[in-house]
């Protein structure tokens, strides 16, 4: 669909502003030079679902120097990749990484669609991301709706059906003022005009170069869009974790594949619901941590009690697990609340010994 009269304008200001003000990111490309490289997009796109761009930052440096090109990441082993994205938090998205990084090798070359519907087709690529990798990596016109352009939008048209209902509306204007030529950088300059001036709370409307077209500023109250409907409270589960130390070593299990941090190294841990399985995996002398690590998931909170022990050389486990040293337990790539156990429990043991 071609913009025409307040949404052409809407594009042509927009892209004006960002020619002069666009974020420099390592994915990118300069305004204009509709010359990205598709395999940094994705990648990018992908880590940057849920997660700030100060977060993805160093992860995005640390992939591309280890793995400079999808055909390097395609071959990386599952563990040494679940291990690089530890901390970044939805470990969903490293599994699906792999999965579409050997499709794109696999079944396309090692070059990647250059369609929306080409992209669709790959492993866990949604249509967010690949409206995304489409449009900026390849110029194609696509509408690229993430939570920064949902908010932009509601607010340039005062959408005031409450989310997620309007998202229908949300994705028809975004529609009505993609132009059909810099698609890519339209995108991104919506990205950009929402994580720096139209931010959720005290959106700078005295800089944006969209406010004379801008239906919330007119009603002197653009933080009130988009209008959102009342948060469900998260459900709270309980659970425990066992750290088992022998001889300078700890004991770590692999997670399910699927599921919560599904292939990711972890300490040994019981079912997470309202009344979870105290049973720990070794008979020991055990010490509880005082104080619960709590923890924050998308869909629930957690609050972990952790136990800990020391056991003799002869000692194993129940399940497949590894001894892994403590001092280099760093390496290990577990997942942030598996550090923030261990850190809870090597607290717990420095007090216990300074006091005799």
């Amino acid at each position: 669909m071609r913009v025409e009269g307040r949404e052409t304008k809407i594009a042509s200001d927009l892209l004006a502003h960002y020619d002069v003000h666009a974020r420099r990111l390592p994915w990118r490309a300069p305004p204009g030079a509709n010359a990205a490289d598709p395999y940094r997009v994705w990648l990018s796109e992908v880590m940057l679902q849920q997660t700030t761009v100060a977060a993805v930052g160093p992860y995005f440096d640390k992939f591309t120097r280890r793995w400079p090109a999808v055909a390097d990441l395609a071959a990386a082993p599952d563990a040494d990749l679940m291990a690089a994205w530890a901390g970044l938090g939805y470990y969903a998205r490293a599994r699906n990484l792999l999965a579409c990084a050997r499709a794109v090798v696999r079944d396309h070359g090692g070059r990647f669609p250059d369609t929306e519907e080409g992209l669709r087709a790959l492993p866990g690529v949604g249509a967010y991301t690949a409206a995304a990798v489409a449009a900026i990596a390849f110029g194609r016109r696509a509408v690229v709706v993430d939570a920064n352009v949902e908010r932009v939008v509601a607010r340039l048209f005062a959408i005031d059906t409450p989310l997620p209902a309007a998202r229908p509306a949300i994705r028809a204007a975004a529609d009505r003022i993609t132009p059909d030529a810099r698609a890519g950088d339209f995108a991104q300059a919506m990205m950009d005009l929402g994580a720096t001036i139209c931010t959720p709370r005290s959106p700078a409307c005295a800089i944006c170069p969209l406010r004379q077209d801008c239906a919330a500023f007119a009603t002197a109250d653009p933080a009130a869009f988009p209008v959102k409907a009342a948060k469900k409270a998260k459900p709270h589960r309980l659970g425990h974790g066992w750290w088992i130390e022998r001889d300078g070593h700890v004991w770590l299990v692999r997670r399910p594949d699927k599921g919560l941090l599904g292939g990711m190294r972890a300490l040994p841990s019981s079912d997470w619901s309202t009344a979870p399985d105290p049973t720990p995996p070794v008979a020991a002398d055990w010490t509880r941590v005082a104080q619960p690590v709590g923890h924050v998931f998308t869909h629930f909170s957690l609050a972990l009690s952790m136990h800990h022990a020391h056991v003799e050389a002869h000692a194993t486990p129940l399940g497949a697990g590894e001894w892994w040293p403590v001092d280099s337990l760093g390496e290990a790539g577990l997942p942030t609340l598996f550090v923030r156990a261990a850190e809870a429990v090597r607290k717990d043991q420095d007090a216990r010994n300074a006091k005799g």
